[in-house]
């Protein structure tokens, strides 16, 4: 198998992140927790039914994908939301983890950057198995930055938006901002890193062919200077062969010479 037959078969970061079915169904659960809190007037029934469609939901992803990994992804952070839902005992705590969960991961893009480890460029690299020689190339990791700083923003601005519906109590708001200020504004974050990568990638491609031009090169020069030294040595050490023979011409010659004399 051609490395570019491998290369087209590496899923993309679309198909990573569950395809857009896959970012459909993660949206179910807040909108059955918001439907049902809003019709019924009861949290422990929208707390339910959040719970019941994000285990269904992970089932569906089990089967689909032959593991288990999906059904727990898909219940366990609906989970925590509706266990704090159920210890503040407000309908609007169910968005509380994923408000701090934006703090807490904008401050890691950030972090990141003044590290030197801009985790936009890290995570692409784990996700498509590549090395990380591009930490190597400053241009490169500055586009990283530039990437990683756009996750940040997005990040950020979610926590700022979101914590003030919170304190405005607006439960219905705050599901319209969670789903319209998650995959919209990923979006744009993942342009942000695909343009990083591209440039990344064409700088570093030709920083290879460089390389290898010039270790062709360098081959080249090596092989001319071997030619130029074996030459030189011919021209400068005689072939003892042709000598002995020539002494041994001269002498037969001087032999002649004596018997006609």
């Amino acid at each position: 198998m051609t490395s570019a037959e491998t290369e087209e078969k590496q899923p993309t970061v679309l198909e990573q992140m569950g395809g857009v079915s896959g970012m459909l169904y993660s949206s179910l659960p807040v909108l059955v927790f918001v439907i049902v809190n809003f019709a019924t007037k009861n949290l422990m029934a929208a707390i339910i039914s959040s719970l019941a469609a994000a285990v269904v939901i992970g089932a569906i992803l089990a089967v689909r994908k032959g593991t288990i990994q999906p059904a727990i992804s898909a219940v366990f952070g609906v989970g925590i939301a509706a266990f704090i839902a159920y210890k503040t005992g407000e309908a609007k705590g169910f968005f509380l983890f994923g408000i701090w969960q934006s703090v807490v991961y904008g401050s890691a893009f950030l972090l990141s950057i003044i590290v030197r480890w801009p985790l936009a460029g890290v995570i692409w690299t784990f996700l498509n198995g590549r090395d990380r020689s591009w930490r190597d190339d400053k241009a490169t990791v500055r586009d990283y930055d530039i990437a990683t700083f756009v996750w940040a923003l997005v990040f950020f601005a979610r926590f700022v938006v979101q914590r003030w519906l919170y304190d405005e109590d607006q439960v219905g708001w705050l599901a319209v901002a969670r789903l319209g200020m998650g995959y919209p504004l990923m979006a744009i974050a993942l342009l942000a890193t695909v343009w990083a990568v591209r440039r990344a990638d064409k700088r570093l491609k030709a920083a290879e062919e460089a390389e290898e031009a010039a270790k062709a090169q360098a081959a080249a020069e090596a092989e001319v200077q071997d030619v130029l030294d074996r030459t030189a040595d011919d021209l400068l050490t005689p072939d003892m062969d042709e000598l002995q023979r020539a002494v041994d011409d001269d002498a037969k010659q001087k032999a002649r010479d004596r018997s006609r004399d």
